[in-house]
């Protein structure tokens, strides 16, 4: 799976889970301050992307995560 899949793969997720628009879900929008996300919402992301990859997540690599881009690159870093 690559960079694209990946942020097509959570912008879903997101707009399933948060019920997000799509639009706003972009590689540099703060998942806090612009998406609008708490950190109930940062452990269901966290938990997708341990289905994404079948690799969990390492809690303090997650506590760095502000960005989709940074969403994106943890996926990419746990599939590699």
């Amino acid at each position: 799976m690559n960079k694209a899949e990946i942020l097509s793969t959570l912008k879903s997720t997101m707009v399933e889970l948060f019920e997000l628009d799509e639009d706003e879900i972009q590689p540099e929008a703060n998942l806090f301050e612009d998406l609008d996300l708490d950190s109930i919402d940062a452990v269901d992301l966290a938990v997708k992307i341990t289905e994404i990859t079948g690799k969990r997540v390492n809690p303090e690599d997650f506590k760095k995560v502000r960005t989709v881009q940074d969403l994106v690159d943890t996926a990419e870093q746990l599939l590699d």
